[in-house]
């Protein structure tokens, strides 16, 4: 059956963080190879994401995203969890790096957290995620002719807000830190290219301390890049 032919694949929904540490040349970002045999983006770099579950929508009151961070994800997200979106990010960060982005909490304000692996885990840790720091910096929709489809909203987060120890040998390979201005030069597809690039100009505006009005939507209109501002 011909491209053409096909019926789509559904998209679903997945959130993806890009972990930065460090100024001006000495700034880095966390990556990792997917493994030969994965179904979706072989040996490709990445960084750490995964879908949406549903154990992502349980949270403690006052857990929520920033109010800039609430609205610009609404304005891409018709019926999905925008808190569900970026705890997601954050669960399949520890699940794939072993890290957990958070700040310092007490056992009275973790007291309701669910009991999930990820909670558990920041729990023992005494942390609570802290969505107000975390910057929604770019969506990517994968082409209709993929046989796997995400619709994936990228997180910027500052790894100095991450306690834990890095995985050495976990669902990614060969992850590590690395130079931010050289990190187009692994294996990458377009996505991350993009997104890449989208990680530099946040994390510096956020030096300088401006705020977001827009984030670009990269899609693909009759297998042709688009990127769209929303």
């Amino acid at each position: 059956m011909s491209d053409e032919a096909r019926k789509p694949v559904r998209p679903r929904d997945a959130a993806s963080v890009v972990l930065i540490r460090g100024e001006g040349d000495r700034t880095e970002v966390l990556m990792g190879r997917r493994r030969k045999r994965a179904s979706f983006l072989p040996n490709i770099y990445v960084f750490p994401g995964g879908r949406v579950d549903a154990v992502d929508r349980l949270a403690p009151r006052g857990v929520a995203p920033r109010r800039e961070t609430d609205r610009l994800l609404r304005r891409h997200t018709a019926g999905a969890s925008t808190l569900a979106l970026t705890l997601a990010g954050l669960r399949e960060t520890h699940e794939e790096t072993g890290y957990l982005v958070g700040r310092e909490a007490g056992k009275r304000e973790l007291a309701e957290a669910p009991d999930t692996p990820f909670w558990n885990a920041m729990k023992a840790a005494g942390l609570m995620p802290d969505l107000a720091r975390m910057d929604y910096i770019a969506r990517a929709l994968t082409p209709t002719v993929s046989h796997r489809r995400f619709n994936t909203r990228f997180f910027l987060a500052d790894a100095d807000d991450a306690a834990g120890e890095l995985i050495a040998d976990g669902e990614l390979e060969d992850l590590h830190w690395l130079p931010l201005d050289t990190a187009h030069r692994l294996p990458i597809v377009d996505v991350t290219e993009f997104v890449l690039s989208q990680a530099r100009r946040r994390w510096t505006e956020r030096r300088r301390g401006r705020g977001q009005r827009s984030v670009p939507f990269l899609h693909y209109v009759r297998n042709r890049q688009r990127i769209d501002r929303v």
